[in-house]
């Protein structure tokens, strides 16, 4: 028999991003832990909000809103999963953070939910730093006119920007041009860094980290 979930895991965390931080010469407080809690089942998550954790990623609408439903008091949930523009009224509805703006299509359309219900989630436009086929994200060359669209076209105002590096190759220069990417559109917060190179993420500038297993422990 498995022993029951503790938070070790999310401590653990917690105390290597403030190293992490203080190492790069930053204020650990500066650095948001996003504990990302899809798949997980209840009991791995009630620990660690009982540690004190706030924020929590889910990558898919639906299975968030299973989750978290009536347990959202005083959370700061994020969307970091590809978002269907078809989804957007309840992303909107549901979501206080939506970090994969990637198209003109969902701007449109979080933009339409954004009037209709008087809501705005922080928006982050997730760029596609590899320029890999098969991942959500605008491309670098394309991300200064799609965030200049999303602004002026849509009257969506964006926080900050987010990306997955390619996962056979070093993070760093990722994370380097997403910080180009935000600092020339004057934006100052960048989602980047999980489970096996937030610390190097933070070197590099990252306001909040995205980190599933290592709080959590590796999904059955």
């Amino acid at each position: 028999m498995s022993a029951a979930p503790t938070a070790e895991g999310y401590l653990d965390v917690v105390a290597r991003i403030a190293r992490a931080a203080q190492a790069a010469g930053r204020d650990p407080a500066d650095v948001t832990l996003v504990a990302v809690s899809k798949t997980q089942p209840w009991d791995a998550i009630e620990p660690v909000l009982a540690a004190g954790q706030r924020v929590f990623g889910e990558n898919r609408v639906q299975e968030a809103m299973a989750r978290w439903d009536g347990k959202a008091d005083g959370l700061t949930l994020h969307l970091i999963g590809p978002l269907q523009s078809n989804k957007s009224r309840e992303a909107v509805a549901f979501f206080d953070v939506i970090e994969s703006l990637d198209r003109e299509k969902l701007a449109r359309s979080l933009a339409d939910e954004v009037q209709k219900q008087g809501r705005a989630p922080r928006l982050y436009v997730q760029v596609n730093t590899g320029e890999e086929p098969q991942k959500a994200g605008i491309l670098p060359m394309d991300a200064d006119a799609f965030i200049a669209a999303a602004r002026a076209t849509y009257g969506l105002t964006i926080e900050g920007l987010m990306c997955i590096p390619p996962a056979d190759e070093p993070p760093g220069p990722h994370f380097a041009l997403l910080r180009k990417i935000a600092a020339r559109n004057g934006l100052a917060k960048l989602s980047m860094g999980m489970s096996g190179d937030f610390e190097t993420a933070i070197r590099f500038g990252a306001t909040s980290v995205r980190v599933g297993s290592a709080v959590f422990g590796a999904r059955s």
